[in-house]
């Protein structure tokens, strides 16, 4: 992208930009500021490059962890235009079911330090 910019100014577009930089930030700061844009573009581009391939590498696995689960369950390899498998979340009995019980509200802050029972849930202010 910068290089695209750079493309498309010419000589004198540039000679002005320089001249207004000088004169904006000094003859001293101008080469720090420039160094520390590039040290900040070589950062950039280093963080990219290191994203690139961990990306790459994660879909190569991804691809190769489909490919062997498609081998061994003796499934071919699903076509692009197919939906997926939808998974279903199984009904829990009714008996495993614990309902939630509630305290009075009282005036009095609850302690803190007090441990709740086991088959009451952690309120907020409990774990905090």
């Amino acid at each position: 992208m910068f290089a695209l910019i750079l493309d498309s100014l010419g000589s004198t577009e540039l000679a002005f930009i320089l001249i207004v930089a000088l004169i904006f930030f000094g003859p001293r700061r101008l080469p720090q500021l420039a160094r520390s844009v590039g040290k900040s573009l070589a950062e950039f581009r280093k963080a990219s490059e290191d994203f690139k391939r961990t990306w790459e590498r994660e879909v190569a696995l991804e691809s190769s962890r489909l490919e062997t689960e498609n081998s061994i369950s003796g499934e071919s390899a699903e076509s692009p235009g197919s939906p997926p498998e939808t998974q279903f979340i199984e009904p829990v009995a009714p008996e495993a079911v614990v309902a939630r019980q509630t305290q009075p509200l009282s005036s009095e802050p609850s302690n803190v330090s007090q441990p709740a029972s086991a088959t009451e849930p952690l309120r907020k202010h409990d774990w905090l």
